[in-house]
């Protein structure tokens, strides 16, 4: 799967967030940190949200891309 994410440099090093994924963030010291970290953290995220859906009646439906 292929997330968006938005980079942020800031005077601690790189912030990045992961807009869909409401509270999907990470950071780093450097841009390729930073990169590596959100992708541990949507997986983190993904993981809990299986966790927490287990059991439940969950349906996909398909949206076309904009």
């Amino acid at each position: 799967m292929k997330y968006k994410v938005i980079l942020r440099n800031t005077e601690e090093g790189w912030s990045v967030c992961c807009p869909g994924l409401p509270g999907c963030w990470s950071q780093g010291d450097t841009e390729a940190e930073a990169l590596a970290n959100i992708k541990d953290a949507i997986q983190e995220y993904l993981a809990a949200r299986d966790q927490l859906t287990a059991g439940q009646d969950v349906r996909e439906v398909e949206v076309p891309a904009a």
